[in-house]
């Protein structure tokens, strides 16, 4: 998310203006979302990873220097840039490709190709239903049986929810810049055909931001078999 939550004009460029300003604008160190992702990575034995919308690398490098293989793609080309130059001083390279890519289209891998994938608050970026759910099936199929897909997005206990200009799907639009609030009924849409492993509520930043983390499971048998895990906040509620 940007420093301000709001952005003039076309996003990709205000991204890239971002990034040019400074080259670690999340910050030098991972996020409390992706150390325990990493943990979570580890103890289920994963060896690579798709990092959606991975910005300068905050959480990426943390993945590569805990031994993963890291696929990270980013909307911004600044970004995608910025993760590269500091993957190749930390002397990371080997173990990290980084793409632009726009997650409205489909996925750019090949199915069968991860065994994890992360998401720290790109599903709440201006995705309208239709293109949230393309973007988490594309997920799934990129996923192989078993994988996890570890995402993070903000609810609407956030702050920021409604304000500003309506733009549908659980979307509001300020200054230009739109960021999706997710409701529990979100996230149980889009955990269908998934097995729901772990979610929890959590703070970030100095607001502070108010988000959800889900850990989903790809099912081992058919696509849609599955039944929900049990091992922690299931379903969601954080109403009330």
């Amino acid at each position: 998310m940007p420093p301000n939550d709001a952005c003039p004009g076309d996003q990709r460029a205000w991204w890239d203006a971002c990034y040019t300003a400074d080259p670690c604008l999340f910050g030098p160190g991972p996020s409390p979302a992706g150390l325990e992702a990493a943990a979570r990575f580890r103890s289920a034995g994963v060896r690579d990873v798709l990092e959606l919308g991975a910005g300068h690398g905050r959480d990426t490098l943390c993945f590569a220097r805990e031994g993963f293989s890291i696929t990270a793609l980013d909307y911004a080309p600044e970004a995608v840039r910025c993760l590269v130059a500091a993957a190749d001083r930390e002397g990371l390279a080997d173990r990290v490709v980084a793409r632009v890519a726009d997650l409205r289209g489909p996925v750019p891998s090949p199915d069968g190709s991860f065994d994890a994938a992360y998401a720290h608050m790109l599903l709440c970026m201006d995705l309208a239903d239709d293109e949230l759910d393309r973007l988490v099936a594309g997920v799934r199929r990129v996923l192989r049986p078993g994988g996890l897909f570890v995402y993070t997005a903000r609810t609407d206990r956030d702050a920021h929810c409604g304000i500003g200009v309506d733009r549908g799907d659980g979307r509001w639009e300020t200054g230009g810049f739109v960021v999706r609030f997710f409701s529990p009924a979100t996230v149980e849409r889009l955990a269908t055909g998934w097995e729901v492993v772990a979610t929890r509520e959590f703070e970030e930043g100095a607001l502070p931001r108010r988000l959800v983390a889900v850990t989903m499971r790809r099912p081992y048998g058919a696509p849609g078999t599955a039944a929900r895990g049990r091992d922690e906040s299931i379903p969601i509620r954080y109403h009330g």
